[in-house]
């Protein structure tokens, strides 16, 4: 594991220099805190990344994310680890345009073979932390009726989804499980 924030981003960018998906993709980090598993990477999303309606490719988005949570457990191992994928999710919030796209990468939880991850994207105009379209499904609680026997039963609803204004984050989060044997 790397000692201090200034090591481990210098190392993220010598690794970078050398990776060609992170060359493909333009991946440049611009945070790293090895000790917390955490690390902030800037992709520059291309006119080239977008799909018919102009928005980056979801497959884009998430080879970008891949690469940001990979290096988020990177940063706290010792040199001579890989990260592949075994499995990842990812939640799309909103389209994501051309432009700076941030990915913050969080380690979860580390085991001894396997890791979990989990990464928040933004486009880089808007702050961190800014809410997202938010969506949100429930179930009103109507009052009780009586039902068979006496028990009583709530009425069915249909669920609503109050949904807020749009913008902040292009991917709410992107789970990860990689298996970090060297």
């Amino acid at each position: 594991m790397h000692a201090t924030e200034t090591e481990a981003l210098d190392w993220a960018k010598h690794i970078f220099a050398e990776l060609p998906v992170a060359g493909l993709l333009s991946a440049r980090p611009i945070r790293c805190d090895p000790q917390r598993g955490r690390i902030t990477v800037a992709f520059p999303a291309r006119p080239e990344f977008c799909n018919l309606v102009g928005s980056v490719q979801g497959g884009m988005l998430t080879a970008m994310l891949d690469l940001a949570m990979s290096f988020a457990v990177l940063c706290a191992l010792d040199d001579g680890h890989v990260v592949p994928s075994l499995e990842i999710k990812t939640s799309f919030i909103a389209p994501a345009r051309p432009g700076e796209i941030v990915g913050e990468g969080m380690l979860v939880r580390k085991g001894h073979s396997i890791a979990f991850m989990e990464l928040h994207g933004r486009q880089a105009h808007r702050p961190a932390g800014q809410p997202s379209h938010h969506c949100e499904r429930y179930r009103p609680d109507p009052p009780a009726r009586a039902g068979r026997g006496g028990v009583k039963r709530r009425p069915r609803q249909a669920l609503r989804p109050p949904c807020g204004p749009a913008g902040g984050p292009v991917v709410k989060v992107a789970r990860k499980t990689g298996d970090q044997r060297p």
